[in-house]
């Protein structure tokens, strides 16, 4: 596979090798490379059924990956479970968000992470949220508003601070702007650039190749759970891009992931 890589030639945060995973005798993901370095947005796409919630949830620790090997930050890992992928420093905001309507930013912010255990410190909270708002140029207007008065690019917003509380050195967000309007999904975007500003590494799922082109750094295209390309954003065309999605045979994303594989394998041997 093909892997175009940024950051002055520095190591990968995450690299994927191989990663495979069955449900039953269905197979989801078949040897699935993947490499996502500091301060890049890798934009990952594909069909519905293509295997990209598959591999999020593997990468969460939703899912144990039945072959294949996951080094993050230069060492072998094993991601057994959610909490375990927190540790490392792996943070996954999932489409649904996980918000609670009725509670205040704050809340939703420390929710299961409150800095003392026994005693809630709100106007550490408070400060510390404001933190982290400001980290990714919130335009959020208080943050002892319930999140059910926010707007759809506002509640993202609160989603993906959350998801710096601890620090992580990888960010994965999952459709990030499906159901926005053009306002709230700029805000989004804006977001992520903030994230890769401040040397994240971002790897986000998206249907919409508007906003993987305005964002992403390269873009990797699962088709039928294996790989079928990833290509630096600025040298593929959107109908290629598409001509990959869908398994046309005939174009030129096709011919480079076969080159690129035929490399990869004689390199191998």
């Amino acid at each position: 596979m093909a892997d175009f890589q940024l950051g002055g030639g520095a190591a990968p945060v995450l690299q994927l090798e191989g990663i495979s995973k069955s449900f039953g005798p269905v197979a989801a993901l078949t040897h699935v490379d993947l490499a996502v370095h500091p301060g890049e947005v890798v934009a990952l796409v594909g069909d519905n059924g293509a295997g990209k919630s598959t591999l999020v949830k593997v990468l969460a620790g939703v899912h144990m990956h039945d072959e294949g090997r996951i080094r993050f930050l230069s060492s072998d890992v094993s991601i057994p479970n959610p909490k375990s992928a927190l540790q490392l420093g792996i943070a996954t905001v999932f489409q649904d968000l996980a918000l609670c309507d009725n509670l205040d930013v704050v809340a939703n912010l420390f929710l299961n992470s409150e800095i003392s255990p026994l005693r809630l410190n709100e106007v550490e909270m408070e400060v510390h949220s404001w933190k982290l708002l400001r980290q990714l140029a919130a335009k959020i207007p208080s943050v002892r508003i319930p999140i059910a008065s926010l707007s759809g690019g506002q509640r993202q917003t609160v989603a993906i601070a959350r998801s710096l509380l601890l620090e992580p050195k990888l960010i994965i967000l999952d459709e990030p702007t499906a159901a926005l309007g053009v306002a709230q999904t700029a805000e989004v975007l804006n977001l992520v650039e903030r994230l890769r500003e401040s040397g994240l590494a971002v790897i986000m799922v998206s249907h919409n190749m508007e906003d993987v082109r305005a964002v992403a750094d390269k873009i990797a295209v699962l088709r039928l759970g294996m790989n079928n390309g990833t290509f630096a954003t600025a040298d593929v065309t959107s109908e290629d891009i598409v001509a990959a999605i869908t398994g046309a045979s005939d174009n030129a994303v096709s011919r480079r992931s076969a080159d690129a594989g035929t490399e990869e394998g004689q390199e191998r041997a």
